[in-house]
């Protein structure tokens, strides 16, 4: 990771996406229990391994964008927040914005770019799609394929999902959000050639231009 960084800076390179990994994303269902001191332990061994890399990221004029994912270190809300505390909320450690793994988990995710706006530093436009409610499908996937209908979710060609991703694109407005927006394409019941195409299309459409001026500003306006 840190000839990561190294590398990214001598192409010019200002973000680099990835992941963490985590020594306690086992315990995600809490059992076998653990205490209190064995989940602390884990964001301890997180910033141990993290913050000489950072310091690199640092070094070198380079941000970290870790992806907000199910089997990380930070997965959802609260562990996000755990995540950035346990490494003193340093500038070089940001978030990737992915909602896909978010909405199957019942995160909001316009909510979260609001809360962590100054940790946003990289988006991907990916879509994901509920099937639970017919009390068999359920949130942990049931070590079913993708595209499974017994599946209690999937991800979807950006655009067919639960995302609401005009209020997202809203929200990134509101926030200053001036990076890149990657469309990431996962869908096991589509043609991926026509799909990626479609998401591109779909976000082109959905990512505006935030108003260079207060729409009030224009009644005063000769």
């Amino acid at each position: 990771m840190k000839l990561t960084a190294r590398a990214a800076a001598r192409l010019g390179v200002s973000t680099v996406v990835g992941f963490t990994g985590s020594a306690i994303w086992k315990y995600v269902a809490m059992f076998p229990p653990v205490g209190a001191d064995v989940i602390e332990a884990g964001y301890r061994d997180f910033a141990d391994r993290w913050n000489p890399i950072l310091d690199v990221f640092d070094d070198v004029g380079v941000r970290f964008a870790h992806e907000v994912h199910p089997s990380e270190i930070a997965y959802d809300y609260w562990s996000t927040q755990a995540a950035l505390e346990a490494v003193g909320h340093r500038e070089a450690f940001g978030l990737n914005w992915d909602p896909s793994h978010m909405v199957w988990q019942d995160i909001d995710p316009v909510g979260f770019l609001w809360d962590f706006r100054e940790r946003i530093y990289h988006v991907d436009c990916k879509d994901a799609r509920k099937r639970v409610g017919n009390g068999r499908n359920g949130r942990l996937g049931s070590h079913l394929p993708w595209g499974d209908p017994r599946r209690g979710w999937d991800f979807v060609s950006t655009g067919r999902g639960d995302v609401p991703w005009e209020a997202c694109f809203r929200v990134l407005n509101s926030i200053g959000y001036a990076g890149p927006i990657s469309v990431e394409w996962e869908d096991a019941g589509m043609d991926r050639l026509a799909g990626a195409a479609e998401a591109v299309r779909f976000v082109r459409a959905n990512a505006f231009d935030a108003p260079e001026a207060s729409f009030d500003s224009a009644f005063g306006s000769d």
